[in-house]
């Protein structure tokens, strides 16, 4: 990693920062987001953890890496997924309606 990577890998990203729901801490917004990233994750066999203030993407095999913000998350899932977690994926938005209907009901 080259020395300007490290700065900004250490600096705050736009996702844990700006607006959050009335009455919602930081901490809680970021547990938010994991969770609903989660929905999408599960489809790829992988998980996300956060404990305090640290994120952790874990593979099915046991695979994982330490992300510094909710921004490196994706590149991450490619890598540990091996394929393109592409949000487009007709089998992923049909996963997460089921997900949404069986919520409702």
């Amino acid at each position: 990693m080259c020395g300007l990577c490290g700065v900004l890998a250490d600096a705050d990203h736009w996702s844990d920062t700006g607006m959050s729901a009335e009455g919602s801490t930081r901490g809680a917004m970021r547990q938010l987001r994991s969770k609903l990233a989660n929905r999408v994750l599960v489809h790829y066999g992988l998980k996300l953890s956060d404990t305090a203030g640290s994120l952790l993407l874990q593979s099915a095999t046991g695979q994982t890496v330490l992300l510094p913000h909710l921004g490196a998350l994706w590149p991450a899932a490619d890598r540990l997924a091996r394929q393109s977690c592409d949000p487009l994926d007709p089998e992923l938005i049909a996963s997460l309606n089921r997900f949404s209907t069986a919520a409702r009901a």
